[in-house]
């Protein structure tokens, strides 16, 4: 039976994008024929090593589907390189964070780290991006993409050939302040699969990194924000932490076809990544 692990890089916060604000991933992929889903937030403060990440490599998961909602201090060295172990071993590994320098602590992770472009750290490669994007919230800056409203849906440009996480979605969930993610010119298996266009400047930004196996490892994805995968995102009705500032929008409930859009794409990964 193929095991996931869904995990935040933060200790329990109540207020803040803990793991049980990931509800409807978890019950969705457990939903799915012989897939065991464990969900935790960390079990150790910041600094100290948590006893399931230190030892991924040495577990039974399958998968690992990282949330990085830490503001830096979400991972340290041993948990890193574990999971890089985890990852050289066969696993696969989901990557992702949001704007500015919101979950810059995995920036150490290799490949996939490699993939995600920050504030102060890993900048874009493309100086021409390191600039705002989104000005309605002015306490976050770049990269902060702004494809949507929460709880609306955004447009999805593939990108090459149709990737199978891809297959039957063209839409995810959309953000007002999505990160920035890149291939590594380093990296020969890695290639963007899917962009998204900012509804405030037309700009078009990456949503999706892929990597496939090979001699680095399992398969794995970097993407631009944990917002694609948030019951808020989903359904603004589940609520979100005290500090979001941004209106909500409705489109995902209003149209009825844009919730099973987006369960198919995590069904889609989570085969994938398998």
């Amino acid at each position: 039976m193929p095991r996931i692990l869904l995990q935040t890089t933060i200790f329990p916060d109540p207020d803040n994008w803990h793991i049980g604000r990931f509800s409807r991933l978890r019950d969705h992929l457990a939903s799915l024929e012989g897939v065991d889903v464990v969900a935790r937030d960390r079990g150790s403060p910041p600094g100290e090593t948590d006893p399931v990440l230190g030892a991924i490599d040495g577990s039974d998961f399958d998968q690992l589907w990282l949330f990085a909602v830490d503001e830096g201090d979400g991972l340290n060295a041993e948990e890193c390189a574990a999971i890089g172990r985890f990852r050289k071993a066969g696993g696969g590994l989901m990557v992702t964070r949001d704007h500015m320098d919101l979950g810059c602590s995995i920036c150490t992770l290799g490949g996939v780290g490699k993939a995600h472009y920050f504030h102060t750290k890993n900048l874009d490669p493309d100086a021409s991006r390191n600039c705002r994007d989104d000005a309605d919230t002015a306490s976050i800056d770049w990269p902060n993409y702004h494809s949507g409203a929460n709880g609306d849906h955004q447009a999805v440009e593939i990108v090459g050939a149709r990737h199978p996480i891809f297959e039957g979605v063209d839409r995810l969930p959309a953000h007002p302040h999505e990160g920035a993610v890149g291939a590594p010119s380093d990296e020969p298996l890695a290639r963007v699969v899917a962009r998204g266009v900012s509804r405030a400047s037309g700009r078009p930004f990456n949503i999706a990194v892929v990597f496939e196996a090979g001699p680095d490892g399992g398969r794995a994805l970097a993407q631009s924000t944990f917002h694609h995968y948030c019951d808020y995102n989903l359904d603004p009705r589940d609520g979100c932490p005290t500090f979001v500032e941004e209106p909500p929008g409705d489109s995902m409930v209003r149209d009825p076809t844009a919730l099973p859009e987006a369960l198919r794409y995590f069904t889609n990964v989570a085969r994938w990544l398998g």
